[in-house]
C-alpha cells in the first residue's frame, strides 16, 4: 500500500468536527456545592451513627491547623475525618466513572470526561482529579484558571487530563 493511499484512508477522531461545549464556572460551582450536601451529608450522618453524636461537636481541621482553643478542648477523631474523606472520594470517583456525573453535576447538566476521548475517564485519572481538587482549593488560583482558558479547564482538570462539558 502506498503512503498516499494510507494517508487518505486515515480517519480523524469522530468528535473532531463536533463543537464541544465546556462547562463554565457557575454550573461547576453549583454542582460542587450540591454534591457537598447530597453526598457529604449522608456520609456525615452515617459517621455520626458510628462514632456518636459527640463527634459532630469536635473541632474542625481549620481549628487544629490554626491552633485554636477548641482544638485543644475537644480534639477531632482522626479516624472519623479520614473515613469521611475516603468515603466521599470513593463515592464521587465511582459516580464520575460510571455515569460521568454526580448528583450535583446532573442537576447542572454537566459531565466529567476524559479530555482526549470525551468519554468516561479511567479510575486513575479520576482519582488524580479528586486529589487535585485539594491543590486547587489550597491555591485558590487553581479554580480560577478556567476563567482565562478557552476550554475552561481548572488546575485539577489539567493535572488529571479530564474536562467538564455540558450534557449532549
Amino acid at each position: 500500500m502506498r503512503w498516499r493511499t494510507l494517508k487518505k484512508t486515515k480517519q480523524s477522531p469522530p468528535f473532531q468536527n463536533t463543537i464541544i461545549h465546556y462547562a463554565p464556572f457557575a454550573p461547576r460551582a453549583l454542582a460542587f456545592l450540591t454534591d457537598l450536601f447530597m453526598i457529604g451529608l449522608p456520609i456525615s450522618l452515617l459517621l455520626m451513627s458510628i462514632f456518636g453524636y459527640d463527634q459532630m461537636h469536635t473541632a474542625g481541621a481549620m481549628d487544629v491547623l490554626s491552633n485554636n482553643k477548641a482544638a485543644l478542648q475537644n480534639p477531632p477523631n482522626p479516624l472519623s475525618s479520614i473515613l469521611q474523606i475516603v468515603l466521599f472520594m470513593l463515592i464521587t470517583v465511582e459516580l464520575w466513572h460510571r455515569y460521568t456525573q454526580t448528583p450535583g453535576k446532573k442537576l447542572a447538566r454537566i459531565c466529567v470526561v476524559d479530555a482526549i476521548t470525551l468519554k468516561s475517564a479511567p479510575y486513575g485519572k479520576l482519582l488524580v482529579r479528586f486529589i487535585a481538587y485539594f491543590l486547587s482549593l489550597i491555591s485558590i488560583v487553581g479554580f480560577f484558571i478556567g476563567f482565562f482558558r478557552k476550554d475552561k479547564r481548572c488546575l485539577h482538570d489539567l493535572l488529571s487530563g479530564t474536562a467538564v462539558i455540558r450534557e449532549a
